[in-house]
């Protein structure tokens, strides 16, 4: 996994960069490897075919025909079989091939490579008037591609490329999944064979086979094969592409079925997962409502990528964020920041902190909403992986919130709550949460209430904490503790003050010098 960038790489990763760093949204792409690492499990890159995937209802071409004599070949009678040129005999080769491959544990991959079946399995794809063969010899490559980056390799420089693509074609509709299924998990390998199967055209090969009449089984593994075409970011899929599969998945993201819905989710939250441009493509059409919907859905499966995608966009430019505050995402996301598994309720926080470094008017829109107390109540018991979310949102929220913003953010508990924080050994976290407090204070110097404010940091215990920074290993985090303290905590700053004339039973009030104005901190 790719190292974290620094905490001022982080930061300069905010969205209208040209401004303050404090009004930037941050895209923080490193961190999104770690909330990514779920995916993995939930969205597996390849797939192993153990059964047939098309179920007994649909109608299937070629006959599936199981001979119990091919259970019990050797890989030696195997390569006989394979080899010899009575098309039965070869047909039981593969079935045997294709049952050992499709063993849950440990299936002979590399054995079958090293026996030399590659060349004659990618030649079966091709002899389409023996289809028991072709879809045996298919299914075998399936399960050969589904390895290590090693064996897809070797499919892949044995020719099966065009073989698969044709095979779209068949009007054997289970040779045809099956070709949908081996092209997923040779796109699926990375950026380098996918680039290799867009030059081939086999997207306008694959929507070919979508249709009113297309089985629910076929779907679902051209949606997940479709996904797997716009996964990668290292170079992003060409922009001609994106345009080509979207329309589909649009329609894809309007059907019932979990699984088509959740591998359509997961595609658009790969074309999202980069700059303004390409989150605009998506955001143009107009399927940010329902993915919002999603995010309401039953299934996590559908909920975390349907999350996901709407977090990509909103890290986008204002209009792009504006687009899913008016798609409701504010009313969902409460709902998912006090949900029962941790990682959606980090998602939730991290969608949630890139709104709050938009404008005020965008912040005033989070207050409206009720998101602050969700908020303060992951700050202060959320795991940790939550909490550094928690905190970017505070953070972000204090860079660009007007004084009255600030003001209604310390009185809901955020303030004690970043302080809190302060005590963890993420030398990172510290210093964002040091340049909240920072923020804080700039608000309060607006209105001439440092001192209270200085009072409220000490009641809390903030100041204790702050101090006791100065003696951290992490040079920045010294720096930034000692600069707050001489710029906030001198001696004559606090001398005189009386605390019981500063402060109400529940808070510190605020004061502008002429009076005008009254906050409750």
């Amino acid at each position: 996994m790719p190292t974290k960038n620094t905490l001022e790489e982080r930061v300069n990763r905010f969205k209208n960069k040209g401004k303050t760093l404090a009004t930037f949204r941050e895209k923080r792409l490193s961190e999104c490897v770690e909330l990514r690492k779920a995916q993995k499990n939930e969205n597996l890159m390849k797939r192993r075919q153990i059964t047939p995937s098309l179920s007994d209802d649909d109608v299937l071409s070629p006959t599936f025909i199981s001979d119990n004599k091919a259970c019990t070949l050797t890989i030696e009678e195997i390569v006989q079989e394979i080899n010899s040129d009575c098309k039965d005999a070869q047909t039981r080769g593969c079935q045997a091939a294709r049952k050992l491959l499709s063993q849950e544990r440990n299936p002979p991959l590399k054995e079958i490579i090293d026996a030399g079946l590659l060349a004659r399995l990618v030649l079966f794809l091709g002899m389409d008037d023996e289809p028991n063969l072709q879809f045996e010899a298919a299914w075998a490559l399936t399960n050969i591609a589904s390895g290590t980056s090693w064996h897809t390799q070797q499919v892949v420089e044995h020719g099966a490329i065009p073989c698969f693509i044709s095979l779209l074609a068949s009007p054997q509709l289970q040779i045809s999944e099956q070709a949908v299924w081996a092209l997923g998990n040779i796109a699926g390998d990375g950026p380098v064979y996918r680039d290799v199967l867009i030059e081939c055209n086999v997207i306008p090969a694959l929507l070919a086979r979508v249709s009113p009449e297309t089985p629910v089984g076929y779907l679902r593994n051209l949606a997940w094969t479709l996904s797997n075409l716009c996964r990668n970011k290292n170079p992003f899929p060409p922009l001609s592409a994106v345009h080509q599969v979207l329309p589909t998945l649009v329609q894809f993201l309007h059907l019932g079925d979990k699984d088509i819905l959740s591998d359509a989710c997961w595609a658009i939250s790969y074309l999202t997962d980069g700059d303004n441009d390409r989150i605009a493509i998506v955001v143009q059409t107009g399927i940010v409502h329902r993915l919002v919907e999603l995010m309401g859905h039953n299934e996590l499966s559908v909920m975390t990528p349907a999350l996901r995608a709407i977090g990509n966009i909103v890290s986008g430019s204002d209009l792009q964020t504006q687009a899913a505050i008016d798609a409701g995402v504010l009313g969902i996301l409460p709902q998912l920041m006090r949900h029962p598994k941790a990682n959606v309720q980090k998602e939730a926080t991290w969608a949630l902190s890139n709104i709050a470094a938009g404008p005020c008017k965008q912040i005033q829109q989070i207050l409206t909403c009720g998101l602050l107390p969700p908020l303060v109540e992951l700050l202060k018991n959320g795991d940790f992986k939550t909490q550094r979310e928690a905190v970017w949102a505070v953070t972000n929220f204090t860079s660009g919130g007007t004084v009255e913003q600030v003001v209604q953010l310390v009185h809901s508990g955020a303030l004690e709550g970043i302080i809190n924080l302060l005590k963890v050994k993420d030398a990172k976290i510290i210093l964002v949460i040091l340049d909240a407090i920072n923020n804080i204070f700039t608000a309060a110097e607006k209105i001439g209430e440092i001192e209270k404010l200085s009072l409220l940091v000490e009641e809390l215990g903030g100041l204790d904490r702050i101090e006791s920074l100065q003696s951290h290993e992490n040079v920045t985090v010294y720096q930034a503790a000692r600069s707050l303290i001489e710029k906030y905590f001198s001696d004559g700053e606090l001398e005189g003050l009386n605390v019981e004339d500063s402060c109400t039973e529940d808070a510190f009030v605020f004061k502008t010098p002429d009076t005008h104005k009254t906050f409750e901190f």
